[in-house]
């Protein structure tokens, strides 16, 4: 299988089976859905930076079992108040928000950098050739 970038907004009117790696300090999130699709949200690491989920806010079990009524990604160069780091001399907060009839769920990526490198979160849809 390849891997082709998409939107995340193509998450939208799916339903998810499963989520796997969706927990805070992951690199990884993979959604499965019931049409058998696959998608996976990750940063590819490369020297001097670092990205990873900082926190799940929500139910996730909400997600499951039932179409997703949204699938938003935004990004945001401050700080929320109350939240510094030790090294943010370049720094991306993305946020992922999914919901369905039964409940919302917002998952927060933390990138930092030395101003060099990407610190995004890519999204891929697994195709088979």
């Amino acid at each position: 299988m390849k891997k082709e970038a998409v939107k995340f907004s193509e998450l939208f009117g799916k339903t998810l089976t499963k989520i796997i790696g969706l927990e805070t300090e992951s690199e990884t999130v993979t959604f499965i859905c019931s049409d058998g699709s696959e998608y996976v949200m990750y940063h590819e690491q490369d020297c001097c930076e670092s990205v990873s989920i900082e926190d799940v806010c929500g139910d996730i079990s909400c997600l499951i079992g039932y179409p997703l009524t949204l699938a938003d990604e935004s990004t945001s160069d401050e700080n929320p108040e109350g939240i510094t780091k030790e090294y943010q001399e370049s720094f991306t907060w993305t946020f992922y928000k999914l919901a369905t009839i039964k409940g919302y769920v917002t998952i927060r990526w933390y990138g930092e950098s030395n101003g060099y490198y990407g610190e995004g979160v890519s999204f891929y849809k697994w195709v088979t050739p």
